[in-house]
């Protein structure tokens, strides 16, 4: 049998296991060893090469980005700074139609520049937000689509965790990657919150009571906004220190885990327990991306060795359509599989074969990055698995129906795919911030 007909099986037995519900590591992993005993006919050099790569897969410096930046986001999570930040935005918008939907928005963006996890945001914000815009008589589902839609920002916006995998995979610069994301999540943010002020000027119904009616000042505008000013300085520490080349991302991710136990300290929330189980949850987050990463390049080696990709970069150029085709068609695939796993495993199934493909036609690879992770956070909150969807039925105690969030996203959903379009349409969006480190 051909190298590169083993390694086409080999994808399709990844599938099936993930299928049959086998762990994505251990599916990738599998694949990989077996492949690679196919494809040289040794087992040994099957078993050899899975050694090397549990080592060489993660040795290196740049991984300490990962336990880094979720340190700074469990910090910054125990100092109530996501409180402060949907406060402040409540305030500030709570006046109009719809704020208190616009300021759970407003707060997720920032609240995605701590923490990089979409599920987590998920979390957060169905237990603060929600609450809030039920008591302010909210139509039900339109509260829960503004959640579950807002909370995809916590990939998109810097810090990320699907960045620093991409980068990882396509040895790309993370910190490029970083700063890439800044203007598509604000993108993002303000066709959400233009969504919903106009579906509550059409019908005031669903936006329920204002918040707040109290005629604000300009220097009451600015004690509100500056509430938060202790993780808005973070914030700026860590995203205008590796846009300036003041210092790497891993250095930047120090800087945050730093900063963020300093905000712990001095909100009074530190506590010998509180600081343990920190770095238990630090630990088992960052093991379980590792074990991700390393199965992934074991799966990747095999596809090199197979020469499967080198072979579909080719036929994928002598096509004749034009290279946006193979696009949009990434863009179906990453939607399919947004429905039915996460994110992370997402990339590590798609991106070694994608990644070749998208290199020989010509594209930018720090564009397609953000289209990638925008495309996989949309099939987050679509039917029938979103993963997103039931982060916040676990969060809410089951007290909602996985089918009314799904039916409340569903307008947001089209808001996603005008950005995504947008972002398309105009590369220039993704790389011209970059362009400046």
């Amino acid at each position: 049998m051909e190298p590169s007909t083993i390694a086409i099986w080999s994808v399709v037995l990844v599938f099936f296991l993930i299928i049959m519900g086998v762990h994505v590591g251990v599916a990738l992993a599998a694949a990989g060893v077996i492949g690679i005993w196919a494809v040289t006919g040794k087992i040994q050099v099957a078993i050899n090469l899975l050694q090397t790569t549990c080592y060489s897969a993660v040795m290196d410096y740049v991984f300490a980005v990962v336990p880094l930046f979720v340190l700074m986001g469990i910090f910054s999570t125990i100092s109530g700074a996501t409180t402060e930040l949907f406060t402040s935005a409540q305030l500030l918008m709570g006046r109009i139609r719809g704020g208190m939907g616009i300021a759970t928005v407003l707060a997720n963006a920032v609240f995605a520049a701590i923490t990089g996890v979409s599920i987590a945001s998920a979390a957060v914000f169905s237990k603060i937000a929600l609450p809030e815009m039920q008591r302010l008589k909210y139509d039900k589902k339109f509260s829960l689509g503004i959640v579950a839609s807002s909370a995809i920002l916590g990939m998109l916006i810097p810090p990320s965790m699907l960045m620093i995998v991409y980068g990882v995979l396509t040895e790309q610069s993370i910190g490029r990657l970083f700063v890439a994301g800044i203007i598509p999540g604000l993108i993002v943010s303000a066709l959400l919150s233009i969504g919903i002020y106009m579906r509550v000027r059409v019908n005031p119904r669903l936006g329920g009571q204002t918040a707040e009616k109290k005629h604000l000042g300009f220097r009451d505008i600015i004690k509100i906004a500056a509430t938060p000013w202790a993780v808005l300085l973070l914030i700026f520490a860590v995203m205008g220190g590796i846009w300036g080349g003041v210092f790497t991302p891993t250095e930047a991710g120090a800087v945050g885990a730093g900063g963020g136990l300093l905000l712990v300290l001095f909100k009074g929330k530190y506590s010998h327990r509180t600081f343990w189980k920190v770095l238990l949850d630090t630990g088992q987050t960052t093991a379980s991306i590792f074990l991700l990463l390393i199965c992934a390049q074991m799966f990747s080696r095999m596809l090199t060795i197979s020469g499967l990709t080198s072979k579909i970069s080719l036929w994928a150029a002598s096509l004749p359509v034009p290279p946006i085709f193979i696009v949009f068609g990434f863009i179906v695939v990453f939607l399919i599989l947004g429905c039915i796993i996460d994110s992370t495993s997402i990339l590590l199934l798609t991106i070694p074969i994608m990644y070749p493909i998208i290199d020989k036609l010509g594209f930018n690879p720090i564009w397609f990055a953000i289209v990638a992770i925008l495309t996989i956070e949309i099939g987050l909150i679509t039917p029938p698995f979103g993963m997103v969807v039931f982060a916040m039925v676990s969060a809410l105690e089951g007290k909602v129906e996985v089918t009314e969030i799904f039916m409340g996203a569903a307008p947001f959903i089209i808001l996603l795919l005008m950005a995504l379009a947008i972002i398309i349409a105009f590369p220039a969006l993704v790389t011209w911030l970059p362009s400046f480190m």
